[in-house]
Order: C-alpha cells, then sequence, then structure tokens
C-alpha cells in the first residue's frame, strides 16, 4: 500500500507542479536573488549526504577504467533496491538467474574491451550483442541492462535522435521477449535520455514505472531532478526536492550540480552561483562534478571571464579538474556558439594519461553534432602530446577525415582540414585517404569531387579507385550509377582500362552493342580497341562458343593471347564443353593473328595448356578427369603438338596431382621426333663418401684431359668441408692452387673456424688478401675469423678483422644478433677485457649500436668469473657510456645469492636513480624469486601502490619456461594474485605453457582448478591450450572449447561462516599457504596439533584443507577434517568448489551413487557444482553403463537451467557410450544418428565416442560406427564424424583402416579444416612426423605446402632430427617458397643445439614474436578474403 500511495502522490504532484502559484516566500528562495521558493536550509536539513557522495554526473569517463565500473555500476552482483519484483516466467532459483547472465559475458568482455582501448563503442558491436541477445530467445536482466546503458555517450559517432531511437528500440524488444526490468533499467533509461538530451514527460514516465509495479529510488528522483534541470524547469525539480526531503532521501552532490544547471537554464545565474554557497552550508565540499556544472554554465553563456574566476576557485578549493573535465566545457563552448573561446580552454589542458582517446571521443562528438571546426581545432592539440612522448604520427587525424565523410560534412571543409593538415607535416596523404573513406562508404558524388581535387594538385588517380562505387552499382543494378562513375572517370580525362571494362562495367549489360549505346546516349567515348579487349576478356570467361564465333571472324583484327589467356584459363575451367574448347585451341594453334614477337603459334598454345594446367587445383583437375582427357584426346585428333620441355611441366604438374592416366594423354600431344618416356628419370643418389670418390675420379680424369674443372673442383672442396675433413681440403688447394677462388677460401676459412684452426684460418686470410686486397669475404665469414681469435686470444688479429669489416662490408640487423653471439661465446670462457675491447670496437667503428643486448656480454663474461663487483662496476660504464642497463637481473641474482647485502644495495640504489623505484622493485622482485627467497619476493610485490608490468612478467616468464623453473614461475603466478592491473588469465596461461612444454597434464588440470577458485573467466586461447593439454595425454576436457565465443560457468561463492575464535590468526596464514602448495598432508599435522590445544580456526582453513586433499583424491582424509571443522564449528559447510571437488573424486573412484546423491544434494539447495564435476560424473556413469543415472544428472540440471560451458553433447556421448559399455550398439547408433540427420544438427564432434571405443578395442562397435559415419557421409553429406574418425584411426596408425575409410568417403579428402587441424595438433608434440607423413600419403594434396611445411619444420625439430630439418628446408628453397621467420628460427636453434653453425642469420627476435606476427598476417588474410 505503501507504494502504491507513494508512487501515486508523486505522480499527482508532478503533474501539478505547473499549476502552482508561489508566494514570495514560496519554493526554492535564495538568499541574495530575486527568485521564490522553500529556503534550501529547509529542503535539504536532515537529509544531506556530506563529502563526495552521489552519482557523478561526468559524462566522458577514464578510458583505462573497465567497462563494469564505468558503464553499469549497478550490473549483476549489487542488490536492486526495489520492492516487488514481476513475476518470473519459470520458477528458476536466484542461482540459476545468476548462471544464465554469465552466459553474456562474452559481450561484456568485448564492450569492455573497446572502452579500455578506446573509451567508446561502435554501433556495428552494439547491434551485434543486441541481435545475439534476441536470437537466445530469453534475454536477462543483466543483458537488457547491458545494451541499455551503452546507448548514450559511448556512441559518440552516433546521432542522439538516433540513439534515442536504438535504446527505444532495445527496450521494447527485449520487454517483448521476457526480460524483466526492475528499478536499475528505468534509471539506465533516464541516464540514457539525459545523455542524449530528449526531452520527455516525467509524470508519464513514472507512470510507466508503477504501471510495470516497480517502485523509484533516490538515483531515479535524481535523474528526474536532472531532467527538469536540463529544461530549466526549476518547479518540477523543487516538486521532487520536496518529495525526496518528505521520505528522508538524502540530497546529494549530483542533485546541487543539476541544481546549478537548472537555474542558469532558467535564466538566473546568480542562483546558479549561490548553489555553492548553499551547499557549503549543508555540510557538502562541492567537488569537481558541481564545479564543472558551473563551468558549464558560463560556457553556454560565453562568459570567459568567469570560467577563470571558477577554475581559480575550483583550485583554491584543492579541488582537481581534469583534462576530460575541460573538454566538457569545450563541448558546450562550442555547442552554444562560443568558438572564440576554445583556445583559451585548449591552453589549459595538461594531456594527462587517456588524453588522446578523450579527446577523440570529444571530436567525434562534435563532428556528430555539426561541429568540425572546433573539433579541427581539439585535434590539432594531438601532435604536440604525441611528439613529446616520442611517437611519430605521419597520418594524424584519420578518424576525423573518415567521421567528416560519414556525416556528409561539407567538401570545402574537408579540402580544407586536409590542405592544413598536410602544410603542418600532420598527415603524408590526407586527401588520398579522404576518397579511401568515400570509396568505402560508396558515396559516389564526393567520391568523384576529391578525385578532381586529387588531380587539381598532380596526384595519381588511378583506374582501380572507381571500383568500389562500380561494384556497389552493379550489385544495386543501378545502370544510372554505372554510367555516372563512367563519366566521372571521363571528365577527369581518365579511360577505363581493359581490366576494368571486363570485370565492373560490360558483365552489367546484355552485350557489347547495348553498352556501346548506353555510353553512346551518355555521352561517354570508349576507345574501341579497349572495349574489345574487354568483351573479348568477358566472352572467354562466360561464353566459349560466342568467343569462337568472334575470333574465328576473318574480319576479326590481329589480338594477342596474352590480352586474354587468363581469362581465356578461366573461361575453360568453368566450361564442360570440350567441343568449344578444341575449337578455340584449335584456333589459336593455327592462325598467327593471336601470336606476335617471336613466338610460334604452336609454343603460345601449348604454353597456354601449361598454363591451363597449373593453375588448376588438384581437386579441380580430379573432378574433370574425363573432361581433360577428352580434350587431350580431341587435340591429338587435330594433329596438335607440343614440345617435349611443355610436356615434361605438364607431366610434373599430373604427377604432383597423382593423375597418371592423364600423363598418357599429355604424352601423345609431344612431337614424334621429341618423344620421350612417361618414365621420370630420378637422380642416382650415393652415399658421401662414395660420391667424394667419384668426384676426385672425376677430377683426376679433367685434369689429365686438360678439360674445364672449375665446377668439380667447387662440389669437391664443398663435399670435403660438409664433412670436415679439412686435411684433405689443404692438400687439394695446394694442388689446384691456382684454381682456387675467394669462394673456395672462403669455404676453407669457414671450416677452419668451425674446427678452431685459428691459424690455418689467418693463413688463408692473408693468403687472400695477398692475392687481391680488395676482395671483401660474406659478413658471417668474418665474424667466425673475430670469434675463433678472441676465443684464443688474438684479440689484435680480431680488432683487425672488425676494421676490414668496416670497411669492406655491410652489416644489417641479422648481422648484429650475430655479433651479440660472437662476444656471448668470447665471454663464456671468462675474457671480460677482451669482450670490453671487443665491444669497443664494434660501437666507435659504427659497426652496430649500442644496445642492452650487445652490452650483456660485458657483463656475462665478469660473471662467469665471479667478479661481481666487476660486473657492477661494468654496468654502471654502459649506463654512463651508452645509456644501456644490460644484465642487471643476473647481477642481482648473483648478489643474492652471494648474501652481498652492501653492494646489493648500492645495485638497488643505482637502478632507482636511474630508472626510478618502480624498476628497482621489480629488478629486485625478479631476483628474489630466480633465486627462491619467496617470502621476500612477496613482501616486495606486496607493496603499496605498486603496479601490474606486463612487459616484465612476460620476460620472466618466458624465462622460466625456457628453463623449465615451474616452481619459480608458479609462485610469480600466487604472488601477484591481488596485484593492481594483473592480467591473471595471461599469468595462468604462462604456467599451461611450461605444462604444455613438460606434458605434465596434473599439474595443468591442478591449474585449472586454481582458476576456477579465483572465479577467473579464461580466454579462449588458454582454454584452447588446456585442452590440447589434456588431449594429448588421453585426459578427458573438462568442458567444450567455444567457437568463437567463449562462456564461463560461474562459481558459487561460499557464505560468510560464523566468526571464528581469532586466537587461531597466526596459524591460518601458514596452514593457506601449505594447502596452496599441494601440501595437505603437512598442514593436516598442523591442523591436529592446533585443534589438541583447543585452538579454533576460520571455516575457510578447514575448507581449503578439504579441497586440497580432494584435489590428490583423497576423499576419506577430506571427510575427516570435515568431521573436525563441524565439531569446533556447529552449522559448518563445504563451499560450492569443495562439493565440486568431492563430486569429482568420487566419480574418479567409480563411486558414481556417492557423486551422484551429493549432485542432487546442491541441487536441492539452490547450487551448481562446477562444469567439471557434472562431467566427469556423467562420463563416470556412461563407463559404468548406468545409463539411468545419465539420464537422471541430464534432467536434474536442466531443471535448473544448463551451464554455459556444459554441452549437451556430454549426454549424448556418454549416453551412447553406456550403451556400447551393455552391449546395446544399436541404440547407441540410433541415437546418435538422430542428432546428426535432426534438422537444427549443428554437426557436433564425435571424437570422444571414437576415442574411448578405439581405446577400449571393441572392435565390434567400431564398425558399426564407422558403418554409421559412412552413411551419415555418402546420404546425408554430413560429413564430421566420418572427419573424426578418419583422423583418430591416423592418430592411432591404423593407417589401412584410415585408408579404407577414405576409398569408401572420398569427400573426406576435402575436409581441409579437419585435416588440417590434425596436422597443427600432431605437430604440438614429438615423434608425430610420421602420422603426417602416413596422412599426406593417403591425401597428398590435403593441404597446401605454405601451410604444410612449417607444420613438418616444427615436427623435426621437436624430434631434434637435423637431417630431416635440412633436407625439408633445402625443398622448400628447391620449390622457390619464401621460408617464413619462425620456421627459420627453429632451424637456426636446432642447429645451435646440436652444435652446428646455421647456413643462414638466425632472425633475431622471440619466437612468440614471430608466431604473432604469423597470427596477424592470417588475421588480415581473413579479413580480407571476407571483404
Amino acid at each position: 500500500m505503501f507504494f502504491h500511495a507513494a508512487t501515486k502522490k508523486m505522480a499527482a504532484l508532478l503533474r501539478s507542479a505547473r499549476l502552482l502559484k508561489f508566494s514570495p516566500s514560496g519554493l526554492l528562495q535564495i538568499a541574495g536573488t530575486k527568485r521564490t521558493g522553500l529556503p534550501l536550509g529547509r529542503l535539504y536539513s536532515g537529509a544531506v549526504c556530506g563529502g563526495r557522495s552521489g552519482i557523478c554526473l561526468r559524462e566522458i569517463s577514464p578510458v583505462c577504467r573497465h567497462t563494469s565500473s564505468l558503464v553499469w555500476p549497478y550490473a549483476a552482483g549489487c542488490v536492486r533496491n526495489f520492492t516487488v519484483a514481476t513475476e518470473r516466467r519459470d520458477d528458476a532459483g536466484v542461482m540459476v538467474q545468476s548462471k544464465q547472465a554469465q552466459q553474456f559475458d562474452w559481450a561484456l568482455a568485448k564492450l569492455d574491451n573497446s572502452v579500455k582501448r578506446t573509451g567508446r563503442i561502435t554501433k556495428t558491436l552494439l547491434l551485434r550483442i543486441f541481435l545475439d541477445a534476441c536470437r537466445s530467445g530469453y534475454p536477462s536482466s543483466n543483458q537488457a541492462l547491458l545494451l541499455l546503458r551503452s546507448c548514450g555517450s559511448l556512441l559518440p559517432e552516433v546521432p542522439q535522435e538516433e540513439r534515442i531511437k536504438l535504446a527505444h528500440r532495445v527496450w521494447e524488444k527485449l520487454k517483448e521477449l521476457g526480460a524483466q526490468y526492475d528499478v536499475s533499467h528505468y534509471n539506465a533509461l533516464l541516464k540514457v535520455y539525459l545523455q542524449n538530451e530528449f526531452k520527455f514527460s516525467s509524470t508519464e514516465f513514472l507512470a510507466k514505472m508503477e504501471a510495470a509495479n516497480v517502485q523509484p529510488n533516490r538515483v531515479t528522483y535524481q535523474r528526474l531532478i536532472a531532467a527538469y534541470c536540463q529544461e530549466g524547469d526549476i518547479e518540477g525539480a523543487s516538486t521532487i526536492l520536496e518529495f525526496m526531503k518528505s521520505k528522508d532521501l538524502p540530497i546529494t552532490e549530483a542533485v546541487f550540480s543539476s541544481l546549478v544547471t537548472g537555474h542558469a537554464r532558467a535564466g538566473d545565474i546568480e542562483s546558479a552561483k549561490n548553489i555553492l554557497t548553499v551547499m557549503k552550508g549543508a555540510g557538502i565540499d562541492p567537488g569537481p562534478d558541481t564545479y564543472v556544472s558551473l563551468l558549464n554554465v558560463y560556457a553556454e553563456e560565453g562568459d570567459l571571464e568567469s570560467i577563470k574566476q571558477t577554475l581559480e576557485a575550483a583550485e583554491r578549493a584543492d579541488c582537481s579538474l581534469m583534462d576530460r573535465d575541460i573538454l566538457h566545457v569545450i563541448l558546450t563552448l562550442s555547442k552554444a556558439g562560443h568558438h572564440q573561446h576554445i583556445a583559451e580552454m585548449v591552453e589549459r589542458l595538461r594531456h594527462e594519461r587517456g588524453y588522446i582517446p578523450d579527446a577523440i571521443n570529444l571530436c567525434l562528438s562534435l563532428v556528430t553534432q555539426g561541429q568540425e571546426d572546433p573539433a579541427f581545432q581539439i585535434l590539432k592539440t594531438f601532435p604536440t602530446l604525441l611528439s613529446s612522448n616520442s611517437y611519430d604520427s605521419p597520418n594524424l587525424g584519420n578518424f576525423f577525415l573518415r567521421h567528416c565523410i560519414n556525416m556528409d560534412t561539407s567538401l570545402e571543409k574537408i579540402a580544407h582540414y586536409c590542405k592544413e593538415l598536410q602544410a603542418s607535416n600532420l598527415h603524408s596523404s590526407p586527401l588520398t585517404f579522404t576518397l579511401y573513406c568515400a570509396l568505402d562508404a560508396t558515396k559516389t558524388g564526393t567520391s568523384l569531387e576529391l578525385m578532381k581535387l586529387l588531380k587539381d594538385q598532380n596526384l595519381p588517380v588511378r583506374p582501380h579507385y572507381f571500383w568500389p562505387l562500380l561494384t556497389r552499382h552493379m550489385k544495386d543494378e543501378n545502370t544510372d550509377g554505372v554510367l555516372e562513375v563512367m563519366k566521372g572517370m571521363q571528365d577527369l580525362g581518365m579511360s577505363s582500362d581493359a581490366e576494368t571494362l571486363s570485370r565492373y562495367i560490360l558483365p552489367f549489360f546484355p552485350n557489347i552493342d547495348v553498352a556501346r549505346q548506353a555510353f553512346k546516349d551518355a555521352g561517354i567515348s570508349i576507345d574501341y580497341e579497349e572495349l574489345l579487349h574487354s568483351q573479348i576478356r568477358v566472352l572467354a570467361v562466360n561464353n566459349l562458343a560466342e568467343l569462337y564465333t568472334q575470333l574465328s571472324n576473318p574480319s576479326f583484327p590481329s589480338l594477342d593471347l596474352n590480352v586474354f589467356r587468363t581469362s581465356l584459363i578461366t573461361g575453360f575451367k568453368k566450361s564442360t564443353n570440350v567441343e568449344d574448347m578444341v575449337k578455340l585451341t584449335d584456333l589459336l594453334y593455327k592462325d598467327e593473328r593471336f601470336t606476335t614477337g617471336n613466338s610460334t603459334t604452336a609454343d603460345s598454345t601449348a604454353f597456354f595448356l601449361y598454363n591451363l594446367i597449373d593453375s588448376m587445383s588438384p581437386e579441380q583437375v580430379k573432378a574433370q578427369e574425363d573432361i581433360l582427357r577428352k580434350f587431350f584426346n580431341q587435340l591429338q585428333a587435330q594433329k596438335m603438338t607440343i614440345s617435349a620441355n611443355i610436356y615434361k611441366g605438364i607431366k610434373n604438374l599430373l604427377d604432383f596431382y597423382h593423375r597418371p592416366e592423364l600423363i598418357k594423354d599429355v604424352l601423345a600431344l609431344v612431337e614424334p621426333n621429341e618423344k620421350v618416356s612417361n618414365v621420370s628419370l630420378s637422380p642416382v643418389v650415393t652415399g658421401t663418401e662414395k660420391n667424394m670418390l667419384a668426384l676426385e675420379s672425376r677430377l683426376a680424369e679433367l685434369k689429365a684431359e686438360n678439360k674445364p674443372l672449375t665446377t668439380v673442383f667447387r662440389r669437391l672442396i664443398q663435399a670435403l668441408c660438409a664433412e670436415e675433413n679439412l686435411q684433405r681440403a689443404l692438400e687439394l688447394k695446394q694442388e689446384y692452387e691456382d684454381k682456387m677462388t675467394v669462394g673456395h677460401y672462403a669455404t676453407l676459412i669457414s671450416l677452419c673456424c668451425r674446427l678452431n684452426n685459428v691459424e690455418e684460418a689467418l693463413n688463408l686470410k692473408r693468403e687472400i688478401s695477398r692475392k687481391d686486397s680488395s676482395v671483401a669475404l660474406d659478413v658471417s665469414k668474418y665474424l667466425a675469423l673475430v670469434k675463433v681469435l678472441a676465443v684464443n686470444g688474438r684479440i689484435e688479429d680480431a680488432v683487425d678483422i672488425l676494421k676490414e669489416m668496416k670497411e669492406k662490408a655491410t652489416l644489417n640487423d641479422v648481422h648484429t644478433h650475430t655479433l651479440f653471439h660472437v662476444l656471448n661465446d668470447v665471454a663464456a670462457v671468462g675474457q671480460a677485457s677482451t669482450v670490453q675491447q671487443l665491444q669497443d670496437t664494434i660501437f666507435t667503428l659504427g659497426l652496430a649500436k649500442p644496445s642492452k643486448r650487445l652490452c650483456g656480454p660485458w657483463i656475462t663474461a665478469y660473471l662467469n668469473s665471479k667478479d661481481i663487483p666487476g660486473a657492477m662496476e661494468a654496468v654502471e660504464q654502459c649506463q654512463k657510456r651508452y645509456n644501456q642497463l644490460p644484465s642487471m637481473h643476473d647481477i642481482i641474482v648473483a648478489l643474492v645469492e652471494n648474501g652481498d647485502t652492501e653492494l646489493l644495495q648500492k645495485a638497488m640504489d643505482f637502478v632507482s636513480r636511474e630508472y626510478g623505484e618502480m624498476m628497482m622493485m621489480y629488478d629486485l622482485f625478479f631476483g628474489f624469486l630466480q633465486t627462491g627467497r619467496y617470502r621476500e619476493a612477496r613482501k616486495i610485490i606486496e607493496t603499496p601502490g605498486l603496479r601490474a608490468k606486463p612487459g616484465r612478467f612476460q620476460w620472466y616468464a618466458e624465462k622460466c619456461i625456457l628453463n623449465n623453473q615451474l616452481e619459480a614461475l608458479e609462485q610469480m603466478v600466487d604472488m601477484t594474485a591481488k596485484l593492481f592491473e594483473c592480467d591473471r588469465d595471461e599469468m595462468y596461461n604462462y604456467i599451461l605453457r611450461l605444462c604444455k612444454e613438460t606434458n605434465n597434464w596434473q599439474k595443468a588440470e591442478a591449474v585449472w582448478m586454481k582458476m576456477q577458485e579465483e572465479n577467473l573467466i579464461p580466454r579462449e586461447r588458454t582454454l584452447r591450450l588446456l585442452a590440447d593439454i589434456l588431449k594429448s595425454n588421453g585426459q578427458d576436457v573438462p568442458f567444450e572449447v567455444p567457437e568463437p565465443w567463449y562462456e564461463q560457468a560461474a562459481t558459487t561463492e561460499q557464505g560468510k561462516a560464523p566468526a571464528a575464535a581469532r586466537s587461531g590468526t597466526d596459524y591460518q596464514g601458514r596452514l593457506l599457504a601449505l594447502c596452496k602448495k599441494g601440501k595437505a598432508r603437512e598442514a593436516y599435522g598442523i591442523m591436529k596439533d592446533i585443534n589438541s590445544k583447543g585452538v579454533a580456526l576460520d571455516p575457510i582453513v578447514y575448507d581449503h584443507l578439504i579441497r586440497s586433499f580432494l584435489a590428490e583424491g583423497l576423499a576419506e582424509d577430506a571427510m575427516t577434517v570435515k568431521k573436525v571443522a563441524t565439531s569446533h564449528i556447529p552449522g559448518f559447510k563445504l563451499s560450492d568448489a569443495a562439493q565440486s571437488l568431492l563430486i569429482i573424486t568420487y566419480s574418479k573412484k567409480g563411486r558414481t551413487r556417492d557423486a551422484l546423491d551429493k549432485l542432487k544434494s546442491m541441487l536441492q539447495l539452490d547450487h551448481l557444482p562446477m562444469n567439471l564435476a557434472i562431467n566427469l560424473l556423467v562420463q563416470a556413469l556412461g563407463n559404468q553403463g548406468d545409463v539411468a543415472g545419465i539420464q537422471e544428472v541430464e534432467s536434474l540440471t536442466k531443471s535448473f537451467g544448463t551451464s554455459p560451458n556444459l554441452s549437451s553433447m556430454v549426454f549424448v556421448n556418454n549416453t551412447a557410450l553406456a550403451h556400447i559399455k551393455n552391449g546395446d550398439v544399436a541404440s547407441a547408433v540410433e541415437l546418435l544418428e538422430g542428432i546428426y540427420t535432426s534438422p537444427d544438427s549443428t554437426n557436433p564432434s564425435m571424437s570422444f565416442i571414437f576415442r574411448k571405443v578405439l581405446e577400449s578395442g571393441n572392435d565390434l562397435a567400431l564398425d558399426k560406427l564407422n558403418a554409421m559415419a559412412e552413411r551419415l557421409a555418402n546420404h546425408f553429406d554430413c560429413y564430421k564424424p566420418a572427419s573424426d574418425l578418419f583422423v583418430l584411426l591416423l592418430d592411432a596408425n591404423r593407417v589401412e583402416d584410415a585408408k579404407f575409410l577414405l576409398d569408401r568417403c572420398n569427400a573426406l579428402a576435402e575436409q581441409r579444416e579437419v585435416l588440417l587441424s590434425f596436422v597443427a595438433q600432431s605437430a604440438q608434440t614429438p615423434g608425430q612426423v610420421g602420422k603426417i607423413k602416413n596422412l599426406l600419403s593417403l591425401i597428398p594434396d590435403c593441404i597446401e605446402k605454405e601451410v604444410l611445411y612449417p607444420y613438418l619444420m616444427k615436427c623435426h625439430v621437436l624430434d631434434k632430427d637435423l637431417p630431416a630439418a635440412k633436407a625439408l628446408h633445402e625443398q622448400m628453397q628447391r620449390e622457390g617458397m619464401v621460408v617464413d621467420e619462425l620456421s627459420l628460427k627453429r632451424l637456426a636453434v636446432l642447429y645451435r643445439e646440436v652444435g652446428e653453425t646455421a647456413p643462414f642469420p638466425e632472425p633475431p627476435e622471440s619466437f612468440r614474436f614471430y608466431a604473432n606476427k604469423l597470427k596477424e598476417r592470417a588475421a588480415k588474410a581473413q579479413v580480407a578474403a571476407e571483404e
């Protein structure tokens, strides 16, 4: 009754607000003003919030904050203030509602990421999330709240009217779908109205809330006051204030800030100003929001002097205004038309962190509202900031120019902005970029005008600029639009080239005559020859019969085949009419009109045939084999011939495609006098020793016959050096001195350096210099000489070599990497002075720039000789001379290990002085971690104010992964759990990567548990990595990796237990630490000792100990601890995590009844266990053949709503396995077939079932499942089951079975994604290259070489198989492939590990760097393909 009465009273007050007659002493009378009103002292007394409590009205929020705190401060987890809630559509419990809200976490993550990076979201992203929510069919309240709150100032690129329409659309649609709205949703809608300055009726708004049975709260009233004040309606605001006072609702700073705006917009500036005095009298200090409101008041009036005074007053009041506050004032000045004052405010910007995103958003908002000039003025403040941060910004303002195009800003303005940007060297090519934006938006008129501007500035305008416009008009079937573009090209003095005509213009017209008439009518002149060429190209692609008619006409002019060869090949590949293909080929073969230059018609046509086969994929050749056979046979009947060389080229292609029958048909075309055998001659492979003997014998023969022997001599020298037979190589050098070239000497020098034969290497170098002093060696040979000379103490000779390098060679970044290894090898023998001399020479000569990496070996040399003070002195010298700080971590580790506190303090003071305290603390933290001083490390990382440094964490984690330091890595992850801005997913990902390297699936599973306990939502890559570890070790994956989105089941936090006695506090930290380390037994012993002394512990300690035992599968010990806890804490209950672990333990031990009972007890309490628990229980029931048990679990979970990551296939797969376990394979097949033949089937994976059946050796079940997979593939085009079985057979080395399946389901060869996934998965583990080769033996052309070879290289490197890796590298080079840097890096490391020198420079960056580079390239390629 109270609710209804209060709401009706409020609505009545608002309805009558404008009818009230105020007396001189009426509402809101403020001292010193002429306005009347209720005295503020009465109105605010007794209900005032002190300090700065209340709602912040500043709409431009810091970009660095999370969206969850930025956009929706009352989101999931907060208790909403409502009295009566609308009834739900079902009886789902509170826990399940929370679970359903978690299903939308991916949307939160996407928006959160966008806001953190840019401070805004795009309309496209918001609509995508909205449509996904609608498709879900039952959007939750949190989803609705998320979408509503995104329709305001976070959309600066969208006009305010459009934002409001979007908000109303979201509201109505989600309401229609059953979303339940409470007071937070209505408040969110009010906020959207305020941010978009939308006029609405407060009375109607409250009436709608009343009709929905939703009670307004304090925030509602505050925002209604703000809405009235936004319109200058003080009377309406006063009515609400009076009502709030009557209900003892607190009046916060937000209300006062609104009143400042309200009085000003009502025309009473003095009252607005005096609000600050009233606030102080009420005990509230004006905060930034109030001052910003007052500043905006003066900005609307254009009162610059009052703005300055207010800023000074805020400064005196110690009220710091941020850049975003000043930007808000600039926005107000712009909207009010007072542009002359903007420069004054711009000067007050301090360019704080986050300024750039905030300023970009302001510029976008201004352009959206038609205020381009102020936006451009703000844009010009960027370079100062960017240059001060050493950023290079040659293309400043891309976002500005793009948005101007999207908002249809006048071309004159855009041209002016472009001219000024280029004149100020702020943008390298603004006009060209603007044209790109206009083309991207397919704005024909704007694009053509911009092209005219480009031409006026003598900038190039190319034909392909018009393609986007033509493509759009063709898609829309807009003939006038196509002609308009062509007319525009003509006006620009450009003619349509052949490609533009053939691809984008002529296909639009039914024939060339219609096109020519249309061009003529539009006044467009087209060169006849170009039009003819384009017509031929179009016909070649689409109509071979008409093409033959045209070309065979004797009046047709000469036309080189090269003009339309590519189009003709496309047409041949599309055609099934062999007769047309033969007639055209015969015409080209006999008619000289289609050949120019020195080529004959026969040669041109034969080369065309080769290009035809070369352009076809293996799948195309296979599919068109019959057509090609008829084609070749009919060509032979026409007496057409090809040369032997062309035949060899085609034969090699068909060999690769595995089409031997076609080779015979091509062979028949070879000229009789050049007939060659169809059998390819393979080169004779002989052993190395036999080969060298043959070469020596051949060399002797050539010498005896006095014939040239250069080639044989070179090959023999290279072979001897490859076998490291230096003695025989030197003998040959002596014998054939006159035949020695610089290349021969270089090869011998390289061998001497490898064998550490310094004297012979130096002698050979001197011989070269004596023969020709101007000769320069390869840089790698020079560096090899420097290394061997320095290592053997010949430092002066090494310096001379470096000086010669400076004169004769040029070094690049790769050589700089080699220089580091040279210095490092010298440092390995502890020669610090030698390293220093080499380093000084290198830097002095300018062979390389000083860097931390190149300075490092000098420090390493001291550390290797245990001279830590010398190392510290060297670091100080590097900092002083080169501004570099190398190997500081190694020095700190050595100092900590030696316990040299005095020198450690000196080192820390040095680092702090040079690089700041933060750098020093991280150096010390990693030093303690590395030496096992974990307690000291924890003290460092828990220092107040310390922030996460992702780059430093990544560096140390990579170091731990490389050196297999699991304990140190785990400690780092554990210690940083509460560190500010620490990316927890990234930290756990490091541990999982190390688990992957060491194949430690037990630790990976434990990490998964920890992530669940920490309530962490892992990223997709982390889930994939964990899944890979578990799968590769034959373990069941307890989740389904989402593609492409992830959802994470929320774990219910344990309620707070009754407070325990505090006497056990001293012990609890130690017990919890032991539990986290997995030392449950030790912790249990301490607990028993504590309990015997009568000391009480907190419930959380008992719970952690129980979980530790359960993590080790010790259910009995865990229950013992539970009994102890119950005896000390009445009403003690296990946390959800502990109960989930108990279910897991019972399931693993086969105690499915106990696990099922525990699941039921949790569900009865409205709690859901972790997905892992449900997964393992269902799997255990499946292994026992308990179909009824699985159905019971499925029924229980469905009654409470399915968890986000719990797929329904968990129950289907395990039910099928249960049937198989019971010998009822037919039921399993029937169940699975029903899933795959269903119209709504998503083709889920069957790998789990096939793997289990293969592992059990149940051939009968496998045969029936195999038959089912074949049936689905051949009858229903459903290839997923057959593909899963095929790759699992390969993985189990059952090649014959896989071949049999492939023969019966040929389409498996086309399932590229599945096969590529198998190759990628196999390449993760050593010893799997045979499986990939088995796949290639069955389907040789299943994967492109560019994709396949890097995986093979990875396999060889994992297997430490250098000969195979070498052979693959050589094969890639022979085939003309560009070897990616990641493969080169892997191969170079393998060379180094086996003690050999790579014949190519090792890429200098890390593996991760090149892997990320490949991923980015692949992502760009995918985006380009999609576009």
